[in-house]
């Protein structure tokens, strides 16, 4: 019988060793809340004994982030301070490799005012444009890992007390990130990416135009994809060669949509927490690639900041097909995390679009990427979508219809 203890150092062996793949003599940058250190010294650990050439923790904290949101200057929120720039641009510049571990509080920034959101993005998309465009097209190593918190977990399950609560995220998180205590993570995590990489070859064999999506939610969404498009899954590669997973868990095979052409009614099958702000019910109207009406039954204000903080906020940029019939949909439970709930149903994402998703666009300028169909933007937010009753249709240049999905999972 496995202990708690034996999954926890297995989840940390993973994260370092195939999330982020540190190599020896490699720099490795943790980000983690403080009240998960016990966990985020395991990853250190990991990585020392991997070889790493040196680990440096960037601690946060829930609650000083919700004062300093509440009652800091207001100008506070329209500038990054320099240092935190270099930090994370210098780091990225010498083949770092970055790790987030999340935990927070999906309503920790409930009740802040919306509107300082929106220029924190905004001046972190400017002053972070270098650092992001590095991860964003894979050339350093990153990965993303969820731990359990108390806050997150009595929003998930409500009616269990604070430990059980806890408890039983964890075991969602080892379930959903195949971790058992028995040392095997790796080995699965190389099985699963071999099986995503099956539907990736399908899908690229086809070389749709575009998607249509329609379930009785009410979606009725085309979506046409850029030419030479490529579907990707799981893992990826830097330039160097170095694979790693950036989210763990993962379910999906994605690409991008051409920021021009997307067209119809598409609505969200779950609730996405943004900004420590859960909403609800999001439904959106497109016209020629843009969103044209954004609508939600909570927190529909934090919606509309979202889609404009600039020009490319109300275009899409990342289509993601997820089975319903997953390890993590299978679980029911939402997660109220999109690290998670993003691989139970298919999502969309509006905001920036990867690069590595369409053929030449790594060596493209951003003029190039624009003409090429690929959305350029500061933001990049995944939604659900995926329903028990989803259906896509896929359809070539030449003009005929491939059924891609059926009652919510693969027709292949």
């Amino acid at each position: 019988m496995y202990t708690f203890e034996d999954k926890l150092k297995e989840y940390a062996e993973l994260l370092v060793r195939v999330g982020v793949n540190v190599q020896k003599g490699q720099d490795l940058v943790v980000t983690a809340q403080v009240d998960q250190a016990p966990f985020a010294r395991m990853c250190v650990k990991a990585a020392y004994e991997a070889g790493a050439r040196s680990v440096v923790v960037d601690w946060g904290d829930d609650a000083v982030s919700r004062m300093t949101f509440l009652n800091a200057a207001d100008d506070v929120f329209d500038s990054i301070p320099e240092y935190r720039v270099r930090f994370n641009t210098d780091f990225a510049e010498k083949n770092a490799c970055f790790l987030r571990l999340v935990s927070s509080d999906p309503e920790n920034l409930k009740g802040v005012d919306p509107g300082r959101l929106e220029r924190m993005h905004r001046a972190s998309g400017r002053q972070m444009k270098r650092y992001r465009a590095l991860l964003m097209s894979s050339a350093v190593p990153w990965s993303i890992g969820a731990l359990a918190s108390p806050s997150w977990a009595k929003l998930v399950f409500p009616d269990l007390p604070e430990a059980e609560a806890v408890a039983a995220l964890w075991e969602r998180i080892f379930m959903a990130v195949r971790v058992t205590g028995d040392g095997t993570a790796v080995e699965k995590w190389r099985q699963h990416q071999e099986n995503l990489q099956h539907h990736v070859e399908i899908l690229n064999g086809y070389a749709f135009d575009r998607l249509h999506y329609y379930n009785a939610l009410g979606s009725d969404f085309t979506v046409g994809l850029c030419k030479g498009h490529i579907w990707c899954a799981g893992g990826e590669s830097t330039p160097k060669g170095q694979f790693f997973m950036p989210n763990m868990p993962t379910e999906e095979v994605f690409t991008a949509p051409d920021r021009n052409r997307c067209e119809g009614v598409i609505c969200a099958a779950l609730p996405l927490c943004k900004d420590g702000n859960v909403i609800e019910n999001i439904r959106f109207v497109v016209k020629q690639g843009k969103i044209v009406e954004a609508a939600a039954s909570q927190n529909e204000e934090v919606l509309q900041k979202s889609i404009e903080v600039d020009e490319g906020a109300c275009r899409f940029g990342e289509v993601a097909l997820v089975p319903y019939d997953s390890p993590i949909s299978n679980a029911k439970t939402l997660f109220y995390n999109t690290l998670f709930d993003e691989n139970a149903a298919c999502h969309l994402a509006f905001g920036e679009a990867y690069p590595m998703t369409v053929q030449g666009a790594m060596d493209m300028s951003e003029e190039e990427r624009l003409a090429a169909g690929l959305n350029k933007s500061i933001t990049h937010v995944d939604f659900m979508v995926g329903t028990a009753d989803l259906s896509i249709d896929g359809y070539t240049s030449d003009g005929r219809c491939i059924p891609v999905f059926r009652n919510g999972n693969f027709a292949f």
